[in-house]
């Protein structure tokens, strides 16, 4: 038995106050250790107001909070109503909030604790009251004021906490978390500027980055509390004994996360980075030295800035691990501290009260600083503590790209943070150790393989083993000079490239942390997100630790949640679904979808269906009106590919594909042009700020949009659009209108994807490659409603081994694209020649065509050609488009969160009553 003695871990606050402070700090004294004796339920909170006309009060009360007026004004005080209802709203949130987090305390379960980088949260106000379901009452209250719903929710700002399908899986999984009542939260961090706001030169037509102040006037979905940890950096370690050279602050923000019709409402987490005012130096600073004095200030800062800081420098790379390790720091402590809060008592009990879930390897440094509190701070034994850590936390992998597995340079860890390097040394080690115990027979050469590619640490040697190192290439060295001086005495012509090669200096790697490994070996489950992507992380990304350690692998394929992204942003194909199938229970039990399948040739359905996705696309041709100035035709086919923009999610392939489109339609007479199915191609996504060839693939969208969108000649058989700043909010206006989605990464490249799982739910058909979720959306929906093109996972390295060889010759529509683009025919000459440039040759860096846009583009025209014969059999589209809906049920993030619960995180539904 473990007993905790130590009161060095702070205690956190209680959750929620019935009511809040103007400045939203609320404070209130911890929950008594005995509190699970006392009572087993939360106490009834003061209802808020659920009728319409008393909500219209509320809100009318809330406005004389702030001083506006806004029920007497026009548009310009929109945003004031926004405010106001976004506070009656929150006030609802807030009994369900209170009551839930009491209700767990009393009750003590197990609790599941989900760390991310990212959350994509998207808008709160009409997810709130959806899930409140106050959505009626609301509108209806908002209009006797004379405001609409939607114009309130509209003004609402994007939260800026994340970017791609990372931070959005994440907002699903609490969203599902809170509805299916599982005793879980979120932590984050919260960004001050988000990634950035994305806009399009309209000179140049390239990509600009602009600071997202989200935060400009607030955010009135978040609650500051009094919480707070030390979270230290630098120093110096003696005998086990951390002297932290500065020390900031991570201060807790709480957002209500409500479920859907239940009371349970959860907290994401966010933590802010602060500097305490007695750690000020102001003697220092008086005295002029700004530097040191400003030390720690400038340091809290920076922290939580903005998401994914360019990491090009060797000061980026330290703040993205200062971040990555304040996000865990602040996370393990406050959950180490809710543990003890509950009047838990042995430390044996951890890992049966708590599973901490790493989603991907950004949290990596929970495992270390879960050792650091429990070896550190509560004094237990090194196997002990490794005993309860290694119970304690479950990864997620995101990727199957070796390449892009996180690590970081040794050197930088052990200045940033030295006492855990000194515990991910020893993690290494043992690690290392048992890998020997567990392969005694294996040939040495073999078994040093094994360990080379499982390791912590890739490249480390110990200093006895630098020494010699050192030596041995010195040694080298001098006898290679000796060679070379012997040589130059008899021979006089010029070096050839060998020998040229042959002088570069042999130099020691440096070595690196790598993050995914130490997930591997501390976990203790290890999960993929879609069925392919978990295979090959188990047969090849992690293969000799899938053989070391079989049980801890499983798949989890992802999901979405179908309230956010159906019931509520496409609420014209919901009626119309609810009507047909005669209930609404399919927005939690999604396995009733399938009851449209057998009605997918009705008549009727078609007809209403067709109707709900015209009311979706005008709404849509309306914002990519106001959005870009380009005028669309609802009756084209609504294409649209919206995702981070990457190399290996192949943009590059879609807009070569319309650049081959648009070559064959200028070649036609005016008699087949009146043939040709006409299309509205529409792209979004952000690239990188310092990814270079996304931005030029950006680039290459405008440049083509410039020139079809005002050729006379094509008009509205072809339109070509990049929507700027691509957000939940557009991806709410854009999906429900989309008719094909392309997901078109090269085989093998995807983990899972979730945007196609919300283009299926909508009704969209999907054109792809046999990647992530596409494999277990064809099996779902049919091979005869799904495009598929494209070689297969089995045949990408063989197909780069081709190229190689300059074996490989690309189709000649390819070659003509490729042409059309150097000869200047969109942008500038030569605007574009980096960018081709890596899809020529036959290998090397940035060479060779590495994610196969070649060898793939005849076999993507070809089912472009099917896309679009098909599209002109408007009843055989209809009834794709409801078998696809008809068989999304499965990627419902309910049914994914319900599998973590079970078979990972151990945790059961414990509903407020």
């Amino acid at each position: 038995m473990f007993a905790m003695t130590s009161p060095a871990v702070m205690m956190p606050q209680k959750l929620a106050a019935p009511k809040r402070t103007h400045a939203r700090v609320v404070r209130c004294s911890a929950t008594p250790r005995d509190a699970k004796s006392k009572a087993t339920a939360a106490p009834e909170a003061p209802l808020a107001p659920k009728s319409a006309e008393k909500i219209a009060e509320n809100i009318q009360y809330q406005t004389t909070k702030t001083g506006a007026m806004p029920v007497t004004g026009g548009p310009s005080k929109v945003y004031d109503m926004y405010r106001a209802t976004a506070e009656s709203v929150q006030e609802q949130l807030v009994e369900n909030w209170t009551a839930t987090y009491e209700h767990f305390h009393a009750q003590n379960p197990k609790q599941a604790y989900y760390i991310s980088m990212e959350y994509l949260q998207g808008r709160a106000l009409t997810n709130a009251v959806g899930n409140l379901g106050l959505k009626g009452e609301y509108s209806d209250a908002l209009r006797t004021l004379g405001y609409s719903l939607e114009s309130c929710a509209d003004v609402e700002r994007n939260m800026g906490l994340g970017n791609g399908g990372l931070g959005r899986l994440a907002a699903c999984f609490l969203d599902s978390i809170a509805t299916l009542d599982l005793p879980a939260w979120g932590y984050g961090l919260r960004y001050k500027y988000g990634l950035f706001k994305q806009g399009i030169d309209p000179v140049t037509g390239q990509q600009m980055e602009y600071a997202d102040d989200w935060l400009e006037f607030g955010n009135p979905w978040e609650m500051k509390r009094d919480t707070s940890y030390d979270i230290s950096f630098y120093g110096s370690v003696k005998d086990g004994v951390w002297t932290p050279g500065q020390t900031i602050k991570a201060v807790a923000y709480d957002s209500p996360i409500p479920g859907y019709k239940t009371k349970n409402c959860i907290s994401l987490r966010l933590w802010d980075a602060e500097v305490a005012p007695k750690a000020f130096d102001l003697a220092s600073f008086n005295a002029g030295d700004y530097e040191a004095s400003m030390g720690e200030t400038n340091l809290a800062s920076q922290l939580c800035a903005v998401l994914y800081p360019g990491d090009g420098t060797r000061a980026g790379k330290a703040l993205r691990l200062s971040q990555q390790y304040m996000l865990c720091s602040a996370s393990v402590q406050d959950i180490l501290a809710r543990f003890k809060e509950r009047g838990n008592a042995d430390w044996n009990d951890l890992p049966e009260k708590v599973a901490i879930q790493m989603n991907d390897t950004h949290p990596t440094l929970a495992a270390p600083e879960l050792m650091r509190l429990l070896v550190d701070v509560e004094g237990m034994s090194w196997d002990d503590a490794w005993a309860l850590t290694s119970k304690t936390v479950a990864y997620t992998n995101h990727t199957v790209m070796p390449e892009a597995l996180e690590k970081w340079p040794l050197e930088l860890l052990e200045e940033l943070l030295p006492r855990h390097v000194e515990i991910i040394k020893k993690i290494d080690e043992q690690f290392v150790a048992s890998v020997k115990a567990a392969y005694p027979k294996l040939p040495a050469d073999e078994l040093e393989a094994k360990i080379n590619t499982m390791r912590i640490l890739e490249n480390y040697l110990t200093p006895a083993e630098l020494v010699a190192e050192e030596k041995r290439i010195a040694d080298a060295k001098k006898a290679k000079a000796a060679a070379k001086a012997a040589a130059a005495a008899k021979k006089t012509a010029p070096k050839t490239d060998e020998e040229e090669e042959e002088d570069e200096e042999e130099t020691i790697p440096a070595p690196m942390v790598r993050m995914a490994n130490l997930c591997c070996i501390a976990g203790f489950a290890i999960n993929g997100v879609a069925a392919i992507h978990s295979e090959i992380v188990r047969t090849f990304t992690f293969k000799d630790f899938a053989e070391l350690f079989p049980e801890k692998f499983q798949n989890k394929t992802n999901g979405v949640t179908p309230r956010r992204w159906l019931a509520f942003c496409n609420p014209q194909l919901s009626d119309v679904i609810t009507e047909a199938i005669g209930t609404d229970e399919w927005v939690t039990d999604t396995a009733l979808l399938e009851k449209l399948g057998p009605m997918a040739d009705d008549e009727s359905l078609q007809k209403k269906w067709r109707a709900a996705k015209l009311e979706r696309k005008a709404l849509c041709a309306d914002m990519i009106e106001r959005t870009t100035g380009v005028k669309v035709s609802t009756d084209a086919m609504f294409d649209i590919q919206i995702k981070r923009i990457h190399e290996y999610k192949r943009q590059l392939l879609n807009i070569m594909g319309i650049i081959h489109r648009y070559n064959e339609m200028k070649a036609m007479t005016p008699e087949e042009r009146a043939n040709v199915t006409p299309r509205v191609c529409v792209f979004g996504g952000k690239a990188y700020a310092t990814y270079l060839q996304a931005k030029r693939i950006v680039r290459l969208v405008t440049a083509v949009g410039d020139v079809v969108n005002n050729d006379p000649e094509i008009g509205d058989l072809l339109k070509v659009v990049f929507v700027p700043d691509y957000n939940v909010s557009l991806a709410e206006t854009l999906i429900p209108a989309s008719e094909l989605s392309q997901h078109i990464s090269t085989a093998g490249t995807e983990a899972s994807g979730t945007s196609n799982m919300k283009f299926q739910m909508n009704g969209c058909l999907i054109i792809g490659t046999l990647d992530g979720a596409n494999v277990e959306i064809r099996e779902c929906v049919g091979e005869e409603n799904f495009f598929l093109f494209g070689i297969e996972e089995p045949e990408v390295e063989p197909a780069r081994a081709e190229r190689a060889a300059g074996e490989f010759v690309p189709p000649a529509e390819f070659t003509a694209v490729m042409d059309c683009i150097k000869s200047g025919a969109f942008g500038e000459e030569g605007e574009f020649d980096e960018l081709l440039y890596s899809l020529e040759g036959n290998e090397g860096f940035g060479r060779g065509d590495y994610f196969l846009v070649a060898k793939d583009f005849k076999s993507y025209i070809d089912c472009q050609a099917d896309v679009d014969a098909a599209y002109k059999n408007a009843a055989g589209w209809t009834k794709s488009s409801i078998i696809s809906t008809a068989f999304s049920g499965k990627f419902n993030s309910d049914r994914t969160i319900d599998q973590y619960a079970k078979e990972i995180w151990d945790i059961k539904p414990l509903p407020v009553p």
